[in-house]
């Protein structure tokens, strides 16, 4: 099954890009491996992760789903057209306040 195109947005672009650039090779490596893959799971089902966030921020449709192996999360908003991926943070974050700051885009 083929979904939607998963477009990562230019925080969520940077998000990776930072975390790649603090990491070593292998470890950069594998993370990249494991947000692909979680985009590949976004893309076939993308209504699968948690609206949690959705409410708190009041940004309908907006979700969450946890990068395997990592303690980051993948947060999306599903279009007619794609899925746009808006940020990829540690979950250890204050979330809330991250994403506040991506509203703009």
């Amino acid at each position: 099954m083929i979904g939607k195109p998963v477009r990562p947005r230019r925080l969520a672009r940077q998000d990776v890009e930072a975390l790649d650039a603090q990491a070593g090779a292998n470890v950069a490596l594998a993370f990249i491996d494991a947000v692909e893959a979680t985009f590949r799971a976004i893309a076939d089902r993308p209504a699968a992760g948690s609206p949690r966030y959705a409410q708190e921020l009041v940004l309908p449709g907006l979700r969450s789903r946890a990068v395997k192996r990592y303690p980051y999360l993948v947060f999306t908003v599903e279009r007619d057209d794609r899925i746009d991926v808006w940020r990829v943070l540690h979950a250890e974050r204050d979330i809330a306040a991250w994403m506040r700051g991506g509203r703009r885009l």
